[in-house]
C-alpha cells in the first residue's frame, strides 16, 4: 500500500492495526483516508453504506469495515456476490 498523506510505499505484514504508522510521515495507516473504501463524493465519504460515521477521517478508528487501498477484494464479498448475479442474469443461452 501507499500512504495517502505522503505517498510513501508502506510494506503490510499482516493486518493494519489502529496504533500503526507510515514509517515515513508517522501518520496513522488505519483511518477513513487510507482505506480504499473511502470516497468524497459518497454519503459520510464512505462507500461502505453498513459502516458507522466517522467525523475525524484522518485519524485511527475502529471500524471493521477497513480495508487497506491497494489490497485485493476478498473473494465472496458483497461486490463478488452482485457481478456474479449479474453475469448470470446476462449470461448467454
Amino acid at each position: 500500500m501507499h500512504c495517502a498523506f505522503c505517498g510513501a510505499e508502506v510494506v503490510l505484514e499482516d493486518k493494519v492495526m489502529r496504533n500503526d504508522t507510515c514509517p515515513q510521515c508517522t501518520r496513522d495507516l488505519r483511518c477513513c483516508k487510507q482505506c480504499q473504501f473511502f470516497d468524497r463524493h459518497a454519503y459520510n465519504e464512505c462507500k461502505e453504506v453498513m459502516a458507522e460515521r466517522i467525523t475525524d477521517k484522518e485519524r485511527a478508528n475502529f471500524c471493521g469495515y477497513y480495508r487497506p487501498k491497494g489490497t485485493p477484494a476478498e473473494k465472496g464479498g458483497r461486490g463478488g456476490d452482485a457481478k456474479a448475479a449479474l453475469e448470470a442474469l446476462f449470461k448467454k443461452k
